[in-house]
């Protein structure tokens, strides 16, 4: 049978990466398990089980191949022909670096209310400073991090 958690049986860690030359996708995996709270062993589809991540250095962050130029996010304005597009270098640009990672870990998430709570766990700065050095977030290396040795508990 299967054990579900209780509300009262949550309880949330904070984790800090520097994504200093992180690759944008295998970035965005790790920050999404981790909010999502796939990385515990009491994983609950339909709980905010997930943990606080807070990212650092998201200017450094890097693509593979020619996607930083070539990649197109699309969004649409809900009137006819209202179709945008929009680059990464041109969000760089315009000093929004954390609206890429932001994307990834976004459209790695299950749509709906749940998922919109979840993405409020993610923070994401550019530089070393963040105001959340009094919740003690615990650093992730996150070169040294694959998929077998995320669990964390």
């Amino acid at each position: 049978m299967t054990k579900f958690i209780k509300k009262s049986e949550i309880s949330s860690k904070w984790f800090e990466i520097d994504a200093n030359n992180a690759v944008v996708g295998r970035l965005a995996t790790i920050v999404s398990k981790i909010i999502r709270g796939k990385n515990k062993t009491n994983f609950t589809p339909h709980m905010d089980n997930g943990d606080f991540v807070v990212v650092k250095n998201v200017e450094k962050i890097k693509f593979t191949g020619k996607k930083f130029e070539n990649k197109k996010y699309y969004r649409h304005t809900g009137y006819p022909g209202g179709i945008k597009e929009i680059t990464p270098e041109e969000l760089s640009n315009k000093n929004k670096p954390a609206e890429i990672l932001k994307l990834a870990v976004k459209r790695m998430l299950p749509s709906g209310p749940l998922a919109k709570k979840q993405l409020t766990k993610l923070k994401i700065y550019s530089g070393e400073a963040h105001p959340h050095a009094s919740q003690n977030p615990e650093a992730l290396n996150i070169s040294k991090l694959n998929k077998k040795n995320v669990v964390a508990n």
